[in-house]
């Protein structure tokens, strides 16, 4: 069946309700415009959900199993450096997944409740941009319905890369959704990708009781991050037990008797096999837009399937914008949900604009990993001049008191203006550490002014004045580097 007439117009049509779809979809309402949002995805019941991959089945449901896969190793084997003593600690599987399916629901019923209080239209079914702002939805009966609107944000995400070598049969190798629904811990469990999703789905199963391999194409691990925090990253997460293997090419798979047999190239270039009881593969995200653009609707997409955009992601198509992982930059859903923000606002008239330079990144393993700005490599690249200081964990005083002293704090300044160039941590709490380097960097601050703030004490925000200290050695809680006579 379909309807070929306009049902209703709208001043904004939103595509995708994931944390840059719902984001845009909200804020445009607050700004008094006509909202409507269509989303298609579907949860394991058949109902339509919001929220996108990221709060269904990527950020939100993984940092609720890393979260209690912590809290499970932490009792079964750190506890008694506390005196306190633990004896036959188990892990109910079912119940961790059902609490993170709980915790799942809870934030997507959450998004339906804001878009009732701000009066935006949701809208279930697949869309299709058709010309002249056209939206064309396919709903679940196959009945057609074409909505008009005054403009159109984009907002599909991505979607994991599949190889032909590991093909993806939802029981012995799965992607990164499937590896959210493990019943039980595989015994021996093999990785395609040491990025950041394997490392979070490794540490998860790893901290469970599996064996875990990693099998990383890439000849430096975490090669996106600075290079000094990669390879003490490296070093954390091979004593952590996680077998991390560079340089190793998966040339096919196959199921047997239940396993799963690998074959890949190691770093020598010599032929391996491994077997496994499970086999996740997350070797990446792509931008999604299967079926997404008609080919006279205006849009383009560039050289890596991205749909193309400007600094302000207006599409090639006045009226058009496109935000999240559906465009070029990280995929990281708190840029994509500032990308929402801004288009809307500029939609509405006001000159908002995105600082790209700013956008801290996160890896939620333990302990977690976080950066903003420029790495040292980048900065030495450009042939600026510059300082660095750093301040170990394991010399700050309430990390030494929660047992949790792995990893340091790293700032980099320019060598001349003094202004902070980047700031990357591994360590106890990372990703809030970060973004207080990450507010001043905003404000245009030297490392000096960081220097003179007065932190609390004892806080593990200490470690980030130190490290700004000590970029002009001038920290107290460490030997500062010799100054040349």
């Amino acid at each position: 069946m379909s309807d070929n007439t306009t049902a209703e117009q709208f001043d904004v049509i939103v595509i995708g309700s994931g944390p840059a779809g719902y984001v845009a979809a909200i804020r445009c309402a607050q700004l008094d415009m006509k909202v409507a949002c269509i989303e298609k995805m579907k949860d394991r019941d058949g109902k339509n959900t919001l929220g996108g991959t990221c709060l269904n089945v990527g950020c939100i449901p993984s940092k609720s199993l890393l979260d209690s896969s912590y809290k499970y190793h932490e009792a079964a084997e750190q506890l008694s450096i506390h005196g306190i003593e633990t004896k036959g600690v188990k892990i109910d599987v079912k119940k961790m997944i059902e609490r993170k399916d709980g915790i799942v629901k809870q934030l997507t019923s959450g998004i339906g409740q804001l878009f009732k209080a701000n009066g935006v239209t949701h809208i279930e079914g697949t869309a299709k941009l058709l010309a002249q702002k056209v939206v064309e939805v396919t709903n679940n009966d196959g009945a057609v319905t074409s909505y008009q609107a005054e403009n159109v944000i984009i907002a599909t995400g991505s979607t994991s890369i599949d190889i032909p070598v590991a093909q993806i049969d939802n029981k012995y190798i799965v992607d990164s959704t499937g590896a959210l629904e493990f019943s039980t811990v595989p015994k021996r469990l093999g990785i395609i990708g040491a990025g950041v999703i394997g490392l979070e789905l490794g540490s998860v199963w790893s901290r469970l009781g599996s064996e875990v391999v990693l099998l990383e194409a890439q000849d430096r691990f975490l090669a996106m991050m600075d290079q000094q925090i990669s390879k003490d990253a490296l070093k954390i997460f091979n004593k952590q037990g996680l077998d991390i293997r560079l340089g190793c090419r998966v040339t096919g798979s196959e199921v047997k008797n239940k396993k799963v047999e690998v074959q890949f190239q190691d770093g020598d270039g010599n032929e391996q096999s491994e077997t496994f009881d499970k086999l996740i593969v997350c070797v990446g995200r792509k931008a999604y837009t299967e079926n997404l653009l008609a080919p006279d609707c205006g849009v383009n997409i560039d050289e890596r399937g991205c749909i193309y955009v400007n600094d302000l992601c207006m599409t090639d198509a006045p009226g058009i914008y496109a935000v999240g992982d559906v465009v070029r930059g990280p995929m990281l859903a708190h840029k994509g949900s500032e990308e929402g923000v801004m288009v809307a606002e500029r939609i509405a008239g006001q000159q908002t604009v995105l600082n790209y330079d700013i956008i801290p990144n996160v890896i939620y393993t333990h302990p977690e990993i976080a950066s903003v700005g420029q790495t040292e490599e980048q900065i030495k690249a450009d042939g600026e001049p510059y300082n660095v200081g750093m301040f170990p964990f394991v010399a700050s005083g309430r990390a030494l008191a929660a047992n949790d002293t792995d990893g340091l704090v790293k700032i980099i300044a320019h060598g001349e203006t003094d202004r902070i160039l980047g700031c990357h941590i591994i360590g106890p709490s990372a990703a809030d550490l970060v973004q207080q380097v990450a507010i001043a960097m905003e404000f245009g601050s030297s490392a000096e002014d960081l220097g003179m703030i007065v932190f609390g004490h004892p806080t593990l925000s200490e470690a980030v004045h130190e490290a700004a200290l000590s970029v002009h050695n001038h920290a107290i809680h460490k030997a500062n580097r010799r100054k040349r006579k």
